[in-house]
């Protein structure tokens, strides 16, 4: 690979990284929304180092024909990818091959629910409250979650999911709810939850049992903004 060829990868790489960053919001397929003026700011210094490594070579500048590794080459995988893949965000694939449940949470540091007939939480937050030994209860009230529908693999019914991620995909973890009383929809399908809290029989468990809803409705959705919580 030529110092010319290395710097239109670099420009190609770097313009990648701008249009999914700056100028789109797929960037949030792969990593939290915080991280969007870091890549921004990567891609830019990308580009401008491939236009610095393109110029020297038209310039014939000393050494801008000089022969680099072959390996370099593996800079336009991601651009490759990115561009003629466009991966999505995770779903339920990725879920099945989460590394283990969410630690169940044991502190009642949640406040009180918000009035009206149905509250909207997210997947952590209802998972929170079903494990807090204290604080407002959940039992009996109406609460909508946001999700997509992962069928169980023994076929005995379907979890309500949604990705978690600290830092980016690739350290993702399933939040799941077992949703009785209504029908799975299509795998993947992101649908708004309408139901009510399952209470254990004996109480909150020691070991982590995923959180149940009695659904009411179920209702499509279009995937959200953000699709990580």
């Amino acid at each position: 690979m030529s110092r010319q060829a290395q710097g239109a990868v670099l420009l190609i790489l770097g313009a990648t990284v701008l249009s999914i960053s700056a100028f789109s919001t797929t960037y949030v397929n792969y990593v939290r929304p915080g991280f969007r003026p870091l890549l921004v700011g990567a891609g830019a210094v990308l580009v401008v180092l491939g236009l610095l490594s393109v110029a020297a070579g038209l310039l014939d500048r000393p050494g801008a024909h000089r022969h680099g590794p072959r390996v370099a080459w593996l800079l336009a995988v991601p651009v490759f990818a990115i561009v003629l893949i466009a991966p999505p965000a995770l779903g339920a694939f990725a879920a099945r091959q989460s590394g283990g449940p969410p630690a169940p949470a044991r502190t009642g540091g949640y406040g009180a629910l918000a009035g009206g007939e149905v509250t909207e939480l997210t997947l952590g937050e209802f998972i929170g409250r079903a494990y807090a030994r204290s604080g407002p209860p959940l039992a009996g009230r109406q609460v909508r979650l946001v999700g997509f529908a992962v069928p169980a693999e023994d076929g005995s019914g379907w979890h309500l999911t949604r990705m978690r991620i600290r830092c980016c995909a690739a350290d993702a973890l399933a939040l799941e709810v077992a949703v009785q009383g209504v029908a799975a929809p299509a795998e993947d399908t992101w649908v708004a939850v309408t139901g009510t809290w399952v209470p254990w029989r004996g109480g909150v468990p020691d070991d982590y049992v995923v959180p149940a809803l009695n659904a009411t409705a179920v209702t499509a959705v279009e995937r959200p903004a953000e699709p990580y919580e």
